[in-house]
């Protein structure tokens, strides 16, 4: 574990001091998905070093440093430290990652668990860091919406009624849905609607959300004319009648060969927080051929290798599932495929190292990031808890890290009333469901102790991944 969050000298003077037996990961951020990758990875001896920015007005070379991730406290890091945060200095990023590496006296495997990160590791192409996902030009072509749906019209893929905006940011290339005024996009799509950045990141950093949903003209230009204002494009997009519970997602490892050699599981967020579009809290794996089908498709026709997660809603008006982004990194439910049989990270290491990976079959697993699942539960009287009573006893216990497993699934199984009768959920037969934790294990007790610590005190971290 490591002992602390280091300024990036400390973490040099200690990494100096350490002889590396094969090449160290480096994952950044350091909260919950970072600690489901480091985690992931620990568990074939794999050595991580957590880096991110300081929290607060930090300054990351000089100590002292904060940090409310929740991945440094895990045994499965075995260095933290701050590093320039790409968004404010890639070049200076570049310099703490070169000298992090130099300092580790090995080169090393970029894992970047949020969009900025990932790209950062891409763009910047730090001497001594190996990089196991496609470049940069490949993986805006995926992250960009207004590619993305290009490539959905042309292979024929269902995705949200969208418009790009004559008035709407930053440079057009011309690809994609399209291009209309703020006026033909109301009159199209109506009120209330959805503002989408072909970027996400960007958005996120100006406005502090990923999408906006707007109720009248006057708000709609004012948002238009504000991401206008920052160099941001943006996209009008029908707000689809999503049905609750039945998001799904394909959380992929692509290898350079191809999709044809792709590893893949397809999970289902039953359940969110907040319950219609926040992030996933209870996800279960499911059977959906047509969802793996579309998103490979996609990463196929862009030449994608890494992992990734391509998100699907269900359209109750259309009947049919939308493709709405494709996420070119680790995501929260990472630990989902990992305890399914499928350790994603792991095979992404493998492909740049001299380690080896293969999975042994996927298994029916479900994922439960504990602190939004009860606080959904005790805020929402209309949400009702889908774990069972021999659920809660092998998490209170601690029993379902020794393989996991629960109460048999079966036809008639809370996923089938979750999703509806045909919709592919419930695995056909009898089989045991492994059940896995995005903080929580007691084997591994200081990201949910750090958990509480940050929870009562007056101060949130920038990212709920």
């Amino acid at each position: 574990m490591a002992d602390r969050f280091r300024s990036t000298r400390e973490l040099m003077d200690a990494l100096a001091d350490v002889r590396f037996e094969r090449p160290p990961a480096l994952v950044s951020n350091a909260h919950v998905t970072g600690l489901g990758v480091a985690r992931a990875l620990a568990a074939h001896d794999i050595p991580v070093i957590a880096l991110d920015r300081a929290g607060g007005d930090g300054n990351p070379t000089d100590p002292p440093v904060t940090h409310d991730g929740l991945a440094p406290p895990s045994d499965a890091v075995n260095f933290a430290g701050a590093v320039t945060y790409p968004l404010d200095d890639l070049d200076g990023f570049r310099e703490d990652v070169e000298a992090v590496v130099d300092a580790a006296g090995t080169e090393a495997v970029a894992f970047g668990c949020m969009d900025e990160w990932a790209l950062a590791y891409a763009e910047a192409d730090a001497d001594g860091v190996r990089v196991p996902y496609a470049g940069i030009d490949t993986i805006d072509d995926v992250l960009n919406k207004a590619r993305l749906y290009a490539t959905c019209e042309r292979l024929g893929i269902p995705y949200p009624e969208t418009y790009r905006l004559a008035d709407g940011g930053g440079p057009s290339d011309g690809a994609g849905p399209e291009t209309v005024g703020i006026d033909g996009a109301a009159e199209a799509l109506g009120f209330p609607l959805v503002v989408k950045p072909a970027r996400k990141r960007e958005f996120e950093e100006a406005f502090g959300t990923n999408v906006m949903t707007v109720t009248d003209r006057e708000e709609f230009a004012d948002v238009v004319a504000a991401a206008a204002a920052e160099g941001v494009e943006v996209m009008a997009q029908k707000r689809v009648n999503v049905e609750t519970g039945r998001d799904h997602s394909l959380a992929s490892y692509v290898p350079p060969s191809g999709v044809d050699d792709a590893l893949a599981v397809v999970g289902n967020a039953a359940r969110r927080f907040p319950l219609q579009f926040g992030t996933s809290c209870l996800v279960k794996t499911t059977d959906q051929p047509e969802i793996e089908s579309h998103a490979l498709a996609v990463l196929d026709d862009a030449g994608y290798h890494g992992m990734s997660e391509s998100e699907f809603v269900y359209d109750h008006d259309r009947e049919e599932f939308l493709l709405l982004d494709v996420n070119t990194r680790p995501w929260k439910w990472i630990s989902l495929p990992v305890a399914a049989g499928a350790n994603l990270p792991m095979a992404a290491y493998a492909a740049v190292t001299d380690a080896e990976y293969e999975s042994t079959g996927i298994t029916p697993a479900r994922w439960v990031y504990l602190r939004d699942y009860l606080t959904l539960l005790s805020t929402d009287d209309g949400v009702g808890d889908r774990l069972s009573d021999a659920d809660w006893r092998t998490l209170v216990s601690g029993a379902f890290e020794a393989g996991g497993r629960t109460e048999p699934v079966t036809a008639n199984d809370d996923e089938t009333r979750v999703n509806g009768p045909g919709s592919g959920a419930t695995p056909p037969g009898h089989t045991d469901r492994i059940l896995t934790t995005g903080a929580y294990r007691p084997s591994d007790p200081g990201p949910a102790a750090k958990l509480f610590e940050t929870e009562f005190v007056d101060r949130e971290y920038y990212c709920s991944c």
